[in-house]
């Protein structure tokens, strides 16, 4: 193999089984027969083609440099996972991300209500300082000091016994690398039908870049959703509904 690409080989192989892939599932992602995805992992491409090469690093989110120049399986998975998301995201909370805040008269932050029928434009203008000092304020007594509190209305029964129409109470987190696991989250996502979701979190950032999502109500199913597709979290301290909880039989 070309002394410049030394970990090509062991590289895909490393990346394929991180993302829990078969050898026919990412050739049918790269639009690779299984018999080159094959030859590639064991070393039997001696000189790869540029095509061959970007067409993995950009599947991968991995720069040319680390996928051919890098043992990544010697790396810890943090690290992995940092090389992963260098240009896009920080999840570790060691850069800057843009959280416009409101602060009263006597320069203390306040606590934003989104609204339902401000809901769908949230993920439009969470950075906007001008949509959030828009934002109707609230006050309630026993909530935590120095902190960014915002309450979001959800609806639905997947979190029952909180119901349908409730307005949920969170606390903003800024370092998602370290969230606990079946912490209850509420979550902005990019796209798709639902915008501001309210569920139990499992943390897989470290493993595979992913939040596995699961309700209270096991009638639905727990899903993945991989942080690129995530704008803010924000983990719940509350709740306010004007309905009683429904009681278990």
């Amino acid at each position: 193999m070309d002394q410049h690409a030394v970990y090509w080989s062991s590289n895909i192989k490393f990346l394929r089984k991180r993302k829990n892939l078969t050898q026919l599932q990412l050739a049918s992602l790269l639009g690779f027969t299984r018999t080159k995805i094959s030859a590639h992992e064991g070393g039997k491409t001696k000189n790869p083609r540029l095509e061959d090469i970007v067409a993995v690093s950009k599947s991968f989110n991995i720069s040319i440099d680390h996928l051919l120049l890098t043992d990544l399986s010697a790396l810890p998975a943090e690290e992995v996972f940092k090389i992963e998301t260098a240009t896009t995201i920080d999840i570790s909370g060691q850069k800057i991300r843009v959280l416009p805040i409101t602060v009263n008269d006597a320069n203390e932050e306040n606590m934003e209500f989104v609204p339902a029928k401000a809901k769908a434009g949230y993920r439009t203008g969470f950075s906007d300082p001008e949509f959030i000092t828009n934002l109707p304020k609230f006050s309630l007594p026993g909530l935590p000091k120095d902190k960014t509190i915002r309450m979001f209305p959800v609806s639905g029964d997947s979190m029952l016994p909180i119901p349908d129409g409730s307005h949920v109470i969170g606390q903003y987190v800024d370092d998602w690398l370290h969230l606990k696991n079946n912490t209850a989250c509420i979550l902005v996502l990019k796209g798709g039908e639902e915008d501001i979701i309210f569920k139990l979190v499992e943390n897989r950032v470290k493993k595979d870049g992913t939040l596995v999502l699961s309700s209270l109500n096991e009638l639905y199913e727990p899903y993945a959703v991989n942080v690129h597709e995530v704008l803010e979290i924000w983990k719940f301290i509350g709740y306010v509904s004007r309905e009683m909880p429904a009681l278990s039989a």
